[in-house]
């Protein structure tokens, strides 16, 4: 049927073996399991590295400033193909290839975009709350843990959304870092439905493999969808 031409509207016959057959072509729960720890991962790097960046850049107040952030949010623009033979090298170098590491340990570090969707979300925040906190003794690690994280809930939420999408559907960078099948994740194991031969891929089977990995993103969507659209207007209206 998938050879039909014109192709139908509805399938004639529902064939769930497909599913089950999907995840026999390659380790599917074993590559599940890779994608679910690089997002899980990806998610608590973020949270925790991008709220306190963006603090710096929003509550603080510091020479230039404003300067670094634009440095900052400037790397947004570099496409990521122009720095991966750099990035392969450094991480070469440090004995960390075939490993989770290059793809978790800079989200400690912060990502540009999220930086900014949270430095926007602290700039509309009230600092009489902050400056009330200093006149009773409070220092500024006591300000951001019990003043601004508490408010700030939903932007953490969001940028938690934004990491999880990202680390699901990543491809690229587990194609460089990643070299043994072992830890492949999901949106390599796609490739195996070509890997043996081109001119002769199950298509069914494809379309199966393919739906069962992005249930999990659209079942994310429809929980946290009010979260997730909020994330687009963040700092856009005072």
């Amino acid at each position: 049927e998938l050879a039909i031409f014109p192709p139908t509207l509805w399938p004639h016959e529902l064939i769930w073996s497909n599913f089950k057959d999907a995840t026999e072509v390659f380790p599917f729960w074993r590559f599940l399991r890779n994608t679910a720890t690089i997002t899980f991962l990806t998610i608590i790097g973020s949270v925790i590295s991008c709220p306190i960046i963006a603090y710096g850049f929003s509550r603080i107040d510091w020479p230039g400033r404003d300067k670094v952030f634009m440095i900052v949010l400037a790397t947004v623009f570099i496409p990521f193909p122009v720095i991966i033979v750099a990035l392969f090298r450094i991480w070469a170098e440090v004995g960390l290839i075939d490993t989770y590491w290059p793809l978790v340990l800079p989200r400690f570090f912060g990502t540009a975009f999220w930086i900014f969707l949270m430095r926007q979300f602290f700039m509309q925040l009230s600092r009489d709350l902050s400056d009330a906190a200093r006149l009773d003794g409070a220092n500024e690690f006591q300000i951001f843990r019990q003043i601004i994280l508490p408010q700030s809930l939903p932007a953490i939420g969001v940028v938690a959304i934004f990491a999880a999408l990202a680390a699901w559907n990543d491809f690229i960078g587990p194609l460089i870092f990643l070299q043994s099948e072992s830890s492949y994740t999901l949106a390599i194991g796609l490739t195996f439905f070509q890997a043996q031969d081109a001119y002769d891929i199950k298509y069914n089977l494809l379309m199966a493999a393919s739906t069962l990995i992005v249930l999990p993103v659209v079942l994310l969507f429809l929980l946290f969808q009010r979260s997730f659209i909020s994330g687009l207007s963040i700092g856009s209206v005072k």
